[in-house]
């Protein structure tokens, strides 16, 4: 007869090899899974899927992500699973009741209630800084959950991106006219701002809502702003840095002598039912006006520094397009009334009519 201790290590050799034969699997499927499929969609990571029929259980924890599928109608009850950013019952009264998989899209996952709900398909950011996506998928794929990989918070992969979600769900005429209404916007702003010379564009400094704990953070070329800025009329000073964000001294920024100074509101009271009712902004403004040689740049002399709430970030970009540039180019689009494009969002997509604060001026 074996003797006990022989008899456990031919069960952890069994083990390792039936481990290390899940590995090698997964490693080579991961980046493309079965051929056979009739939808076959490409992320954000480059990660291929192919699926015989649209999914009809999605986990996502990313609300950017639900908006695009309410922009694209597609029927939210195949949504099995949400993270607390859902949380506001007017936006997102379909998961009042659906289980709850992360705290928030950047926490840990609750893995035991993710594979409770047996997604088919789980969504999450592609390239978001907080969030380990290849870890995501290297605990996911082995146990028959595609991790889809999306962003939708750049301007230039936007229509990529949207196209991926209406290729899984049949959704290309909805995608179509979802283009449609971006283009006008977009040609609105385009031909305004195609009549300011360049020399009358203003130099643009956007500083990441850390800046004010820490060395001062912009953002770059590569991050979600800088086409935004661009596409408004504006110039980003530090679009030639690398990274999405990098760390910059204060002498960089007095340097620049920007036109307008913006920090992203994602940490602030802004958006959709939010008033910023402790006036932190003006507070950061206040600080921020208070730095050593900055009473003497052109953005705080000329009260031009500028908060805009998380949600200009994310797909609703082209319609808060329009704001930005009015920023930019007040006499430009003293015409144009911006707040109908957020309106016109909100009610189109979401069935409300608009409320809460979504920018602070200077």
């Amino acid at each position: 007869m074996m003797k006990s201790n022989q008899v456990i290590a031919i069960i952890q050799v069994v083990v390792l090899l039936a481990c290390s034969f899940g590995i090698y699997t997964y490693a080579n499927t991961e980046r493309a899974t079965s051929e056979n499929g009739t939808i076959v969609v490409v992320d954000s990571n480059g990660v291929s899927y192919s699926f015989d029929e649209a999914p009809t259980r999605v986990a996502m924890t990313n609300t950017y992500a639900g908006v695009v599928m309410k922009m694209l109608d597609v029927d939210l009850s195949v949504v099995v699973g949400v993270s607390g950013d859902f949380s506001e019952s007017d936006l997102w009264p379909e998961f009042e009741s659906t289980p709850l998989v992360q705290n928030s899209a950047h926490s840990e996952i609750d893995f035991e209630a993710l594979l409770d709900t047996r997604p088919e398909i789980y969504i999450v950011f592609a390239t978001n800084g907080m969030v380990d996506t290849e870890s995501i998928r290297y605990k996911l794929e082995p146990v028959g959950i595609h991790v889809l990989a999306l962003d939708f918070y750049k301007y230039d992969s936007l229509r990529d991106e949207i196209n991926v979600l209406a290729t899984l769900f049949d959704k290309h005429e909805e995608a179509s006219e979802l283009f449609s209404e971006f283009e006008a916007i977009e040609s609105m702003v385009e031909q305004r701002i195609g009549a300011v010379n360049q020399s009358q564009r203003p130099n643009v400094v956007m500083e990441h809502h850390a800046s004010l704990t820490r060395d001062p953070v912009v953002l770059t070329g590569t991050s979600q702003w800088t086409d935004l800025i661009e596409k408004a009329g504006g110039k980003n000073v530090f679009s030639e840095l690398p990274g999405h964000t990098t760390h910059v001294d204060m002498e960089a920024i007095l340097s620049a002598n920007p036109d307008v100074l913006m920090f992203d509101g994602i940490t602030f009271d802004l958006g959709y039912d939010a008033y910023d009712e402790d006036s932190m902004c003006e507070k950061h403004m206040t600080l921020i006006s208070e730095r050593p040689g900055f009473d003497e740049m052109a953005a705080v002399e000329n009260d031009r520094l500028l908060i805009m709430s998380g949600e200009f970030a994310g797909p609703m970009m082209v319609f808060g397009l329009p704001t930005l540039a009015k920023q930019f180019h007040p006499d430009v689009f003293v015409d144009v009334d911006v707040d109908a494009y957020i309106d016109d969002f909100f009610s189109e997509y979401f069935d409300v009519q608009r409320k809460g604060k979504f920018t602070c001026v200077s």
